[in-house]
């Protein structure tokens, strides 16, 4: 897809959801390389992005991890992608295999409770003009 950096990851996340931009914050701080971009799903890239990676919204409506040219990852094999590229003691995370059906569905459990427990914003998160330049 034209116009993404290619030396990026980008992170696609739900722009109205209180944990995800807690879990963005989070990634900001710790991405040392410089390796993250992000993208909120609602938002007009977001969406261009998963028609172009043939993803379907109605199925999923959180993080997914997508690395252009190359592949998408979505649930706990993106999260566990991301954390293994963090500076901090997080990326141990990375050395467990919560991925496939266990880790899916702890990931789909909190996913699905997310709005409950930790609440929701009326619209996206707007950047600081620090930040502006992680966000695509």
């Amino acid at each position: 897809m034209e116009g993404l950096p290619l030396d990026k990851k980008i992170i696609l996340f739900d722009g109205v959801c209180n944990l995800c931009d807690s879990s963005v914050q989070f990634i900001i701080k710790h991405d040392k390389k410089d390796i993250f971009r992000f993208v909120a799903l609602q938002s007009e890239l977001g969406e261009k992005i998963l028609k172009h990676i043939g993803v379907d919204t109605s199925k999923v409506d959180s993080i997914i991890l997508y690395e252009p040219g190359i592949a998408y990852y979505y649930k706990a094999e993106a999260a566990m992608l991301i954390a293994k590229e963090l500076s901090s003691w997080h990326r141990i995370i990375s050395y467990f295999s919560f991925t496939g059906n266990f880790g899916n569905f702890i990931y789909d459990y909190i996913s699905k409770n997310r709005y409950k427990w930790y609440g929701k914003k009326d619209e996206c998160m707007i950047p600081t003009p620090e930040l502006k330049a992680k966000f695509l």
